[in-house]
């Protein structure tokens, strides 16, 4: 008989599954077409690489250094090599240091945990990502809050708030003699990500910059998502604006266009030496293996070479194809030109029928569902890789615009729906189950904010055969089905992300 434990998780799967949100592991066949992994430079089948790694691992005889790290990076499972490859990183991102973590959330948590001290702040781009999330959950800042998504105005609401704050505290004390440590203004740090995962837009990153510099405040960019792909040889966004030495520190992972597993923490030499003391996830576990750091190595050495440009013009050419050709209601279609598109449908029930249909072609596109998304905000991700043919991505265009068109003609609306501006990681009278929990983090310790700008985003009506955006996106009020068009975009668009090979 099932113990009392093994039927509460049971009840629980059932919740999940009743609310299309069940999650199972699967196995995409190998015939399959990839829209949906990060391997957007495709050096994970790439026979360049590849051949890199294995003449890489056969240059050091009898398994030396070993194969596997054999500990934890503190006592036994550091090594020359591993320090080499870390110089390299720092100095191919224009850093002073890097340190390498067995992943980017580990990453994140180490840095998000460990670096602000007791009673700084965060701010974070409502969108950030789960680690990030994580790390504040056991950090000591005082005030962790989100901003609404790329809303550099109220950011500076609130970082503007924290200031006066501090020099009304400094003035007080001042009066009253003291010097302590609670008389100085605290440090504020503001996590984004340079390019969204799931929604594929990026950061206005300058504008952030010019905003923190006039606060002195400390900017944390995750580069997930734009290392390989933006900037010169794929150096990331931050390379790409000019800004790598106006900001504090940058996550750069090795598992998406790099093929390969881990990420690098760069940023001052300070920082780095801080996290070897202090960043729990990389003093408690072992340190990944050193295949996995000659497979690194390799994938930075074709960055470095150039061998990399060629690809990331191709997948330029098919984002570009592919924002051309596609017709859809213009609210459905992300505000992004980096490789990650989007369908945006609303409901989770809707946009896993999308991803079987697609699936069933023989086209490897994910549901992305309520509550990785706001609700209202599901979508199918569509991810664009050097290896996808043009051929491919229209027979993408075709069964995702024949699915939309049955859709609407059915009355199912696909496009009456509402945007709301809502911050993921606090979703307001969301039905979740407690095992749901952990995907939308607690709302934390609030700011006081003028009441101008506390409440969401005013709704923008949908316009009628328009071009598509490429900007920020605005909250979608509904509008009756009746007056739903189909838009195309008037003209290819350049695409930025590869600007400055």
């Amino acid at each position: 008989m099932p113990s009392q434990i093994e039927l509460q998780l049971h009840a629980q799967l059932e919740s999940r599954k009743a609310r299309s949100l069940l999650r199972s592991l699967v196995v995409i066949p190998d015939s399959s077409a990839d829209f949906s992994s990060n391997d957007f430079l495709g050096l994970a089948r790439c026979p360049a690489l590849g051949s890199r790694f294995l003449a890489e691992l056969a240059s050091f005889p009898k398994h030396t250094p070993p194969l596997g790290s054999k500990g934890s990076r503190l006592i036994d499972g550091n090594s020359h090599y591993a320090e080499r490859l870390e110089d390299t990183i720092a100095q191919f991102h224009n850093a002073e240091a890097a340190l390498i973590f067995n992943s980017g959330f580990d990453a994140n948590v180490g840095f998000f945990s460990t670096v602000p001290q007791p009673g700084d702040v965060i701010f974070y781009d409502e969108y950030i990502h789960a680690s990030v999330h994580d790390g504040m959950k056991v950090s000591r800042a005082g005030i962790k809050r989100a901003f609404p998504h790329n809303d550099v105005e109220h950011l500076a609401t609130l970082i503007e708030t924290i200031r006066r704050e501090d020099r009304e505290n400094i003035h007080g004390s001042s009066d009253q003699g003291s010097g302590s440590q609670k008389s100085k203004p605290r440090n504020i740090f503001v996590a984004v990500e340079s390019v969204y995962s799931m929604d594929g837009d990026t950061a206005p990153l300058v504008e952030i910059v010019e905003l923190l510099e006039r606060h002195d405040a400390h900017l944390i960019v995750d580069e997930a998502h734009a290392t390989g792909v933006y900037g010169t040889n794929g150096r990331g966004l931050v390379n790409e604006l000019g800004l790598e030495s106006r900001v504090f520190a940058r996550l750069h992972t090795f598992s998406k266009s790099l093929a390969s597993n881990g990420a690098a923490m760069v940023g001052p030499k300070v920082l780095r030496e801080y996290l070897v003391n202090y960043a729990r996830p990389l003093i408690y576990s072992t340190f990944t293996s050193f295949s996995n750091l000659a497979s690194v190595k390799c994938a930075y050495d074709m960055l470095i070479s150039g061998e990399t440009v060629p690809l990331v013009e191709k997948v330029r050419d098919l984002v570009t194809h592919f924002r051309s050709n596609i017709c859809v209601p213009e609210h459905m279609l992300l505000p992004s030109t980096s490789p990650i598109q989007g369908i945006v449908i609303d409901g989770n029930a809707k946009v896993n029928a999308l991803s079987r249909e697609l699936i069933q072609a023989g086209l490897n596109v994910k549901a992305i569902r309520f509550p990785t998304v706001p609700r209202g905000k599901e979508r199918v991700r569509i991810c664009f890789h050097s290896h996808n043919t043009m051929q491919q991505v229209d027979h993408l265009i075709q069964i995702v615009r024949r699915w939309i068109q049955h859709d609407l003609e059915t009355g199912a609306g696909a496009g009456t729906m509402v945007v709301p501006n809502v911050d993921t990681a606090a979703v307001q009278g969301a039905e979740v189950d407690p095992a749901d929990a952990e995907a939308i983090c607690s709302p934390a310790t609030d700011v006081a904010v003028p009441a101008s700008i506390a409440g969401s985003a005013s709704a923008i009506p949908p316009t009628a055969a328009t071009s598509v955006p490429v900007a920020p996106r605005a909250a979608v009020a509904p509008a009756p089905s009746s007056t739903l068009t189909v838009s195309t975009l008037s003209a290819k668009t350049a695409l930025p992300f590869s600007s400055k090979l």
